[in-house]
């Protein structure tokens, strides 16, 4: 059997609430003996969280999730890669990961633009403070700039938006107004990278990007001729079916299932919780990572 694991969470140096060592203390509270810290773009947190997992008896996964093109899908769309075990310390990944970053900010910069060419203020404080400590910026902190612009209120309310969640899906993700497709890297160029570090890709929550089982099982097709090492199977909103879909896929592929609740923090409508996924009594293949 794994260890109880979860093996996705966010912590303020992306788009998480909590520092890194309050994810890992948080974790370990309920009983996570496997953790991975994962932020978007940026290994930054890792250090910090590998300490934690000392101090409070869990193994913390060196992570990332790195965004990424998947240019060849029949409509192009931005896609999750997760990279486990990789070097966070050498030049492979961090310079790599300075490139993406650069393209990140970009984005949502545009993204920004978006949001401004249809009418909303945004407060930019927290925006301008991470740009100044180089830290990613990427839809929540848009998000958060437009709720917390008191001209939007009553559009808002009109709209019934009221939180980070409801608006980036109401202008922030593909096919909505504000939206806006990041250039670098492609799916590829993340795969790459993790494996250039010594890591394992693994692609996040295919059925939070993708709706139709067939477009899923092609991608992953594609991506096993990149050189992908596993699929996130086991997902907080991924149903039985899915779930099920999925980790037999991984089996006759030959590739790692992994599983996470994608925490962002305790008050997050949807990704509060540690372990809140389920597993339907399949076994993950966790390979190295669990090792």
């Amino acid at each position: 059997m794994p260890p109880r694991f979860d093996l996705q969470s966010h912590s303020t140096h992306s788009d998480g609430v909590l520092p890194a060592a309050e994810v890992v203390k948080r974790a370990s509270e309920v009983g996570v003996e496997l953790l991975a810290l994962s932020d978007h773009d940026t290994i930054s947190g890792v250090a910090e969280a590998i300490d934690a997992g000392e101090r409070y008896g869990v193994r913390v996964v060196p992570a990332v999730e790195i965004s990424a093109v998947d240019a060849d899908s029949p409509t192009p769309r931005e896609l999750h890669i997760l990279g486990y075990e990789i070097d966070h310390t050498g030049p492979p990944m961090t310079e790599r990961l300075e490139e993406f970053l650069a393209d990140r900010e970009k984005r949502t910069l545009r993204m920004r633009d978006g949001l401004r060419a249809v009418g909303f203020e945004l407060d930019e404080a927290e925006i301008e403070q991470r740009v100044a400590e180089g830290k990613p910026i990427g839809r929540p902190h848009l998000a958060a700039a437009v709720l917390g612009a008191p001209a939007n209120a009553q559009r808002l309310k009109d709209e019934q938006i009221d939180d980070v969640g409801s608006l980036i899906r109401g202008y922030l993700i593909e096919g909505k107004p504000a939206f806006r497709l990041r250039e670098t890297p492609t799916v590829a160029e993340a795969i790459e990278a993790i494996h250039d570090a010594r890591g394992l890709a693994i692609w996040a929550h295919p059925f939070w990007d993708i709706e139709q089982d067939a477009e899923v099982l092609a991608s992953i097709e594609r991506f096993r001729a990149l050189g992908i090492d596993g699929v996130e199977a086991f997902y907080i909103t991924h149903d039985e079916r899915q779930t099920r879909l999925l980790a037999a896929r991984c089996e006759a592929d030959g590739l790692l299932s992994t599983g996470s609740a994608d925490y962002h923090g305790p008050e997050n409508r949807l990704f509060s919780e540690f372990m809140a996924f389920e597993t339907y009594d399949l076994e993950p293949n966790l390979g190295p990572i669990a090792a």
